[in-house]
């Protein structure tokens, strides 16, 4: 079978696809005919070899994907289903923990089903276990046209929340509203803005995957026992600090949200996650935007316009 394959962390310029053995299901996997995967940061970081997860070349990129059971435990043949893992999805069919799978409701398309896992799981870890939301609470979002960006959107809103989106430009912002941002304000002078719009309350929750000099302000935007959560730094500009006395005296938290460490030591609690948004999927009010579309052969392309930050939305790489 086809595979898109890391044969030297050389960055996503050296990826290839290739053929490589159909995988040999162990008796808690469901093996997948996989249809669309979703491309994400981890596939772009292992491909140079950046992430914490260092597996040894060669080896099979995809995090994210989706497609019909072939067989396997809790399932059916011809289910639809998406999955996550660390690795190893994004070939013609693949061997995947059942409890990092996922029963597929009818109302949301293969492509879509490649962007949910990670991004969406993420998105609810951070809101509801680190970030402990509240209906009616307000909730800005940095990097808010990316994958991750538009799942937090969609997910607060999933619970009740007010969300203010940050973009860096016009047409991200039109993303950001179409996901469902209740606010969209440019990244410049967002601290304004954001004041403006909340009456100069501040916001209950920031989510940040940007870092960099936002950080900051980002700070400064929060109001009482407000939360800052990190998830990442795609601003590529170092890791920021944080002055503790600030947090001392505005009674404000910096929360780290790792999710993947966190969720897969704990049997069971994915599919909680799951069983959280299904609701909202059904609703229509989390429904994955998808930005371009990519052959097996383009994956990494995909992952050069990650790189460059030319991605609206979640990148979707079809298989079948």
């Amino acid at each position: 079978m086809r595979a898109v394959r890391v044969v030297s962390t050389t960055g996503p310029a050296d990826v290839v696809v290739g053929d490589v053995p159909e995988p040999a299901p162990g008796p808690d996997d469901v093996l997948v005919e996989v249809h669309a995967v979703g491309v994400s940061f981890p596939d772009l970081l292992l491909s140079k070899g950046e992430y914490q997860l260092k597996p040894e070349v060669p080896f099979t990129l995809g995090v994210d994907f989706a497609g019909t059971v072939v067989s396997g435990p809790g399932f059916e043949p011809g289910q639809r289903v998406a999955g996550v893992g660390g690795y190893g999805g994004a070939a013609e069919r693949v061997a995947n923990p059942a409890m990092f799978t996922f029963a597929l409701p009818d109302e949301l398309s293969y492509d879509e089903g490649a962007a949910l896992p990670m991004n969406y799981l993420t998105a609810q870890f951070a809101l509801a276990e680190r970030g402990q939301l509240r209906a009616g609470e307000t909730v800005l979002v940095h990097g808010a046209a990316g994958g991750v960006g538009t799942a937090t959107l969609q997910v607060a809103k999933g619970y009740g929340a007010r969300t203010i989106a940050v973009v860096s430009t016009d047409e991200k912002a039109e993303v950001a509203r179409a996901a469902g941002a209740d606010e969209v304000v440019l990244l410049d002078g967002f601290k304004e803005s954001v004041q403006e719009l909340t009456g100069g309350r501040g916001v209950d929750v920031v989510l940040d995957v940007v870092g960099g000099d936002a950080f900051t302000d980002s700070l400064r935007v929060l109001g009482t026992q407000g939360r800052l959560l990190v998830v990442g730094f795609a601003a590529g500009q170092g890791i920021p600090e944080v002055k503790v006395n600030r947090l001392l005296l505005n009674n404000v938290d910096v929360r780290g949200v790792g999710w993947g460490a966190y969720a897969m030591l704990r049997p069971g609690y994915m599919q909680e996650q799951w069983a959280e948004l299904v609701p909202m999927m059904a609703s229509g009010v989390v429904k994955p935007p998808i930005g371009a579309t990519y052959d097996l052969d383009g994956f990494g392309q995909a992952l050069l316009d990650m790189a460059d930050r030319r991605t609206l939305g979640k990148s979707v790489v079809r298989v079948r």
